[in-house]
């Protein structure tokens, strides 16, 4: 069985394919896999450091507004799908996965026109506008949470939860491997792979209320590409211990050996649910249909996070609403409990397990 797979721009459309990937190798071992994506995109490093083999091509994403950007579009994405088309030709999948972002239209769109069957995997409660388009032609399209099903061909939806990749459910405790101390709390902030500014610098704000507790927290604290010399800049003033890096590839470890999580409420939700991590979540105010919020307020509900409006969101605010779960270790406990409840970690089994069936009721049919 040969399998295509594509998807990328942020964390939240890569770990995906990859947790597809690993889960179909497990169930039939001597299916070759192939990764498409952006060239020169975070999918570029992260993809082949997993072990697979990956293509690059020419992408680019559609701007919202008429500007020089779209000649970039004009010559990249024909580029890229051209290319698309050269290595499907040769490679021969049996079917073509699609995990979103704008790297996923030229080469589904590709596969549809070699006759190959796609199926999309959607992280969102809302879908993204590539999915959305493609999943017309989907054999298959995986979602999250139910209130993704309207923007599909309800028939052909599957409800399975986000995969994962199996790492981060089974990773140990790294705290020795990362330098940081057992017996402290790790207070965790993420942005998702672009790092998120009104978190960072929240942060920033919240270290002159945080350092009066430095015996008791440790930080570790992925801030994207852009704000990193600034956050890097204010943690050599603070005596609390940090690990501060634009991006984390070791995400598995980092959440193995967290105790509360500040992040932004995507797909990273499920990775938290897995792994059954508290958070205090604040959504990204300019998500499609304010699907970050949905995500948060579901958790909330549950009782396993904490959720800040964006504009609400002050380093004073940040510091109390900490301070207060790190003081209370029974909340913090109830709170994971309540977190892991959420999750669906055998999302990536049930859909590899899909894919398989798929490929061999085609393969009969021809």
């Amino acid at each position: 069985m040969k399998v295509v797979i594509s998807g990328g721009g942020t964390g939240g459309h890569i770990y995906p394919g990859i947790a597809i990937a690993k889960a179909i190798l497990q169930l039939k071992s001597d299916t070759k896999i192939l990764f498409i994506g952006g060239k020169g995109q975070r999918e570029s490093k992260i993809i082949p450091d997993a072990g697979f083999d990956f293509v690059p091509i020419l992408t680019q994403n559609f701007p919202r507004k008429l500007s020089l950007k779209w000649l970039k579009v004009l010559v990249k994405v024909p580029a890229g799908f051209f290319k698309s088309l050269i290595v499907l030709s040769k490679f021969k999948p049996d079917i073509a996965v699609g995990t979103g972002g704008y790297v996923c239209g030229p080469i589904l769109m590709s596969a549809l026109l070699l006759r190959i069957p796609i199926v999309i995997q959607e992280g969102n409660a809302y879908a993204g506008l590539t999915n959305k388009i493609l999943g017309r032609w989907a054999k298959e399209i995986y979602v999250p949470y139910k209130e993704a099903i309207k923007y599909f061909p309800t028939e052909r939806v599957k409800i399975t939860g986000h995969p994962i990749r199996s790492e981060v459910i089974t990773a140990q405790d790294s705290r020795e491997k990362l330098g940081l101390d057992k017996n402290k709390t790790t207070v965790t902030f993420l942005g998702g792979s672009q790092g998120a500014r009104s978190i960072n610098y929240a942060v920033i704000s919240a270290l002159e209320h945080l350092n009066q507790y430095e015996a008791d927290i440790q930080i570790i604290h992925q801030t994207g590409d852009r704000d990193y010399h600034a956050v890097q800049e204010a943690y050599k003033s603070s005596p609390i211990k940090a690990i501060v890096q634009p991006y984390f590839y070791n995400i598995e470890e980092v959440y193995a050996s967290t105790d509360l999580v500040v992040s932004r409420s995507g797909s990273t939700i499920s990775e938290l649910t897995a792994r059954g991590l508290p958070a205090i979540l604040v959504p990204y105010p300019f998500a499609a249909e304010d699907h970050q919020t949905f995500n948060a307020k579901a958790m909330q509900d549950n009782g396993s996070a904490i959720m800040i409006k964006d504009g609400d969101l002050t380093g004073e605010i940040l510091a109390d609403n900490i301070i207060s779960l790190i003081k209370d270790k029974e909340k913090l406990s109830t709170m994971a409990i309540k977190s892991k409840s959420l999750g669906r970690p055998y999302a990536a089994q049930e859909i590899a397990e899909s894919i398989i069936s798929l490929v061999y009721k085609s393969q009969k049919g021809s």
